[in-house]
């Protein structure tokens, strides 16, 4: 496992993908947080990152996908993911491998955040008026939830060998999944607490739980869920390929 992780760290920063990726993300949080008017910290007002998280979950759907999309997609384009199969590695290893070093690009582009979170320390009246529980608790929110897109993005690469395909489809399933059960829940056909129920299957209710500053047992057990289902997902479409 450890040497297919290695293999797709050094493609992703061998070429344009992973300095890409951290570049994009950072550019387009730091124009929303520091620039655009709407949204900016020194306008608003308050030492506060919600712009931030708020913003993140939304480039994510767009970006992870198109650090994934390739994963195996060009491995069973080329003809190359039978080579794989036949190496001394397990298909979970094999998937494992690309999932850890996808999901390690994704923390290196949010590890310089910490950046814009030490700024708004400094920039507080008086220095450190801040919510630090808030701000550290959305931190693990979003490491969650790009985890759990991570996951989304290798299975939809696993089921065609077509990119693009990849891309659309796990864009496709990350924002369903993120934002489409919050919009389900405010349906007034509902009775009783299903539409609490209905809000809880999506990842943005969990998200938005952690960012109260509170890491609940619960959240983290259901991005692990689903994490587990996609890697799972991921691993049944191999199989079927294989035979």
């Amino acid at each position: 496992m450890f040497a297919i992780f290695k293999k797709e760290i050094r493609q992703f920063f061998s070429s344009l993908i992973g300095y890409m990726a951290v570049t994009v993300f950072l550019l387009v949080l730091g124009l929303f947080i520091w620039v655009f008017p709407d949204t900016n910290v020194l306008d608003f007002g308050y030492a506060t990152l919600d712009s931030l998280f708020y913003i993140a979950p939304y480039i994510f759907i767009f970006l992870i996908p198109a650090i994934t999309m390739r994963s195996f997609a060009e491995e069973i384009s080329n003809g190359t993911i039978e080579t794989l199969s036949t190496r001394p590695v397990t298909e979970m290893q094999i998937i494992l491998g690309k999932y850890f070093a996808a999901l390690l690009l994704v923390l290196i582009a949010i590890l310089p955040t910490f950046i814009y979170f030490y700024s708004l320390y400094a920039l507080a009246s008086p220095v450190g008026n801040v919510d630090v529980g808030g701000i550290l608790g959305s931190y693990f929110g979003l490491m969650f939830l790009g985890a759990v897109f991570v996951a989304i993005g290798i299975f939809c690469s696993s089921v065609t060998s077509n990119q693009i395909v990849a891309f659309i489809g796990g864009v496709f399933l990350c924002f369903f999944l993120y934002i489409a059960f919050s919009y389900l829940s405010q349906f007034s056909s509902f009775i009783g607490k299903a539409d609490y129920y209905i809000e809880l299957m999506g990842l943005d209710a969990h998200y938005n739980a952690m960012g109260k500053g509170v890491i609940d047992s619960r959240d983290v057990v259901y991005f692990l869920s689903v994490i587990t289902v996609f890697i799972y997902l991921t691993r049944t479409a191999l199989a079927r390929r294989r035979w």
